[in-house]
């Protein structure tokens, strides 16, 4: 299938196709059948270098752009896989790379690149804040040499297949800063450590095969030197992972977009019905085309983010329109791809379902659209806010 827009990066595409190609649909429909990780997959991206490519090369790591490494979000989910494994490397590596000292980059970096360190999780969310992060009431309180958390937070993923974690906690009480965003602190913790010494872990059962958690945290202390820059100055330090994961998980949709035309468009063109080939009908022919068009168009805007944040600009918007613009077109074209299989869409072993379900999840996280309707209405449109 000729796809527009798609010619770049091919070094890069054909490497991780070539990887994924050695995990067909069948490993990654077992993995989801068996509600398991998928170690071996994730290792095997680690060991060719591909989960270290946004560490600069100085520390053993490619010295890739966000373009770069949305690249490869994209074509692991274009192969059938689920970034959701694995992406969580990508965005929080920025937000060590880009405010992290010096002593944290040669102590951690060369690690994660040679795969002997996962940094997977970035723990932000709280049950009673939701996407309010500034109104989180998970505390760190300085005592001496080290920091103490108390606390909760809610649909933290990939923390027990990760050996770090960023936190973001209130070292300020919000009732003592100017600013509601002033007064957050980011910390890097030792997942294992922590385990044994003053967090829980509780699993959340969900309808995709995405490990995610609860934590609870009473009195787990953190060393001071894992405080991440300066203390007060978190939420702005977070941002630089959140606008990369918008950009990452919009490459993933778009991934996922090209998955569903492909196989809907195979599927249609060889399914006979009354002596003709239902992709003959152009009731079926549309919604693939409109989803394929939708598609092309957030895959620009992808690249647009993705760009701005390499050259070191604002991309809050554009990132945030990407995920937006990607997360529809990928439901639209899973819609489109499970209606046009019919019952067979529904059936396991053609792997309609598994990806429909995965791609399901963009339309609520990282961000809900709703939320991003507001952002771009108050931020762009300079409506009054809603909320």
């Amino acid at each position: 299938m000729t796809v527009t827009i798609n010619e770049e990066y091919q070094e890069i595409r054909e490497g991780v196709r070539a990887l994924c190609a050695q995990y067909p649909d069948a490993y990654h429909r077992k993995v989801d059948e068996d509600r398991a990780y998928p170690e071996a997959y994730v290792e095997a991206l680690t060991r060719e270098g591909w989960m270290a490519a946004l560490i600069p090369e100085t520390y053993g790591g490619s010295g890739l752009g966000l373009t770069e490494a949305s690249v490869i979000m994209e074509e692991i989910n274009r192969s059938g896989g689920n970034s959701g494994a694995c992406h969580g490397q990508m965005y929080n590596m920025n937000t060590l790379i880009r405010h992290g000292s010096e002593a944290q980059k040669r102590a951690y970096l060369p690690r994660i690149a040679a795969g002997e360190l996962r940094l997977q999780s970035m723990a932000v969310t709280e049950p009673t804040t939701g996407t309010d992060t500034t109104k989180i009431k998970t505390t760190a309180v300085k005592k001496g040499d080290r920091y103490v958390i108390n606390g909760q937070k809610v649909w933290i993923s990939r923390v027990q297949h990760s050996d770090l974690m960023i936190l973001l906690a209130r070292t300020t009480p919000l009732a003592d800063v100017k600013r509601k965003s002033d007064g957050l602190s980011i910390f890097l913790v030792d997942i294992r450590e922590a385990m044994q010494s003053g967090m829980m872990v509780k699993p959340i059962a969900n309808m995709v095969n995405h490990e995610t958690n609860e934590l609870f945290f009473d009195n787990l202390e953190i060393p001071e030197e894992n405080l991440i820059g300066e203390e007060g100055m978190g939420f702005r330090y977070i941002l630089t992972g959140l606008n990369a994961e918008r950009a990452l998980i919009a490459a993933e949709c778009i991934g996922d977009g090209y998955w569903f035309t492909e196989r809907v468009r195979t599927y249609v063109s060889e399914r006979e019905v009354f002596g003709r080939p239902i992709g003959q009908n152009q009731g079926v022919q549309f919604p693939i085309a409109e989803a394929f068009i939708e598609i092309e168009a957030a895959n620009l805007m992808r690249f647009d983010a993705c760009r701005r944040y390499d050259a070191g600009l604002d991309c809050g918007t554009q990132a945030n329109m990407a995920k937006y613009l990607a997360a529809k077109a990928s439901w639209e074209a899973a819609n489109a791809c499970l209606q046009f299989h019919g019952g067979f869409g529904f059936a396991t072993e053609y792997d309609v379902e598994r990806k429909f379900r995965e791609t399901r999840l963009y339309q609520v996280a990282p961000i809900s659209t709703n939320l991003i309707l507001s952002y771009i209405a108050e931020h762009v449109l300079n409506l009054p806010r809603s909320f």
